[in-house]
């Protein structure tokens, strides 16, 4: 199937997953996860209605970002520290929040720009040691110390990513605790806090997460086929 095919269908999926939580499709915004898929690829995808695309790594955006057509850009895999300089003016918002030094190095380089820069905390709800993430436990106190750290971040909300499982119903107990979560802070009233996004989701799984609440899924083999690994990062 071509790429325009395959955002149909994940489109078609979207909405069908979604009117099963008294939603429609368009409650639940698209991110197209282009990590390893070239320049090329992924303005076929905006031609196609895409608006928002997600990368993993630094290095990627650095290199796709002037030849990608218009584009809302998110920076949804682990970040270090010592690179948020390189893309705290690229990007709309940064997904993979999970300390406050990162908060703080975002806050900082933010203020440098003039801008405030819209985050999510990502909550590792299912403790997987390879994966990053703050444990649901820890989540109340990371938005505090935010809160009372950074005012040029704005956090916008929670991501989490779910163990990979053969039968993605299996997935939705880590996906419903991350929403009660979004339920519970996002009645907080701080100028520095609105949230708007639960970004839960992904190929494998995004129908469950989206039956769970999410209103952001991070899609990517489903819409540009198996990713090629044996190209360097950057490329």
């Amino acid at each position: 199937m071509s790429i325009k095919a395959n955002i149909e269908h994940v489109i078609e999926l979207k909405a069908k997953a979604a009117e099963k939580s008294g939603r429609t499709g368009d409650d639940v915004l698209l991110v197209a996860v282009t990590k390893l898929h070239d320049v090329d690829e992924i303005n076929e995808a905006i031609d196609c209605g895409i608006t928002d695309i997600g990368e993993n790594k630094v290095q990627e955006i650095m290199s796709k970002y002037d030849r990608v057509k218009p584009v809302r850009w998110h920076l949804i895999g682990h970040l270090q520290t010592n690179k948020v300089k390189y893309i705290i003016d690229k990007v709309s918002m940064i997904h993979s929040v999970d300390s406050l030094k990162l908060a703080e190095e975002i806050d900082k380089r933010a203020a440098q720009h003039g801008l405030t820069m819209d985050i999510l905390i990502q909550v590792n709800s299912a403790m997987e040691e390879s994966k990053f993430g703050i444990t649901t436990d820890e989540t109340g106190q990371m938005i505090k110390d935010i809160l009372d750290n950074c005012p040029n971040v704005r956090i916008r909300g929670l991501m989490c990513i779910a163990p990979y499982e053969d039968n993605p119903e299996d997935a939705k107990v880590y996906f419903d605790e991350v929403k009660k979560l979004y339920d519970e802070y996002s009645r907080i009233d701080h100028p520095n806090l609105d949230f708007k996004y639960l970004s839960m989701g992904m190929s494998n799984d995004f129908e469950v997460a989206i039956e769970a609440g999410s209103n952001l899924i991070r899609v990517g083999t489903m819409i540009f086929g198996a990713r090629d690994y044996s190209k360097k990062q950057g490329e």
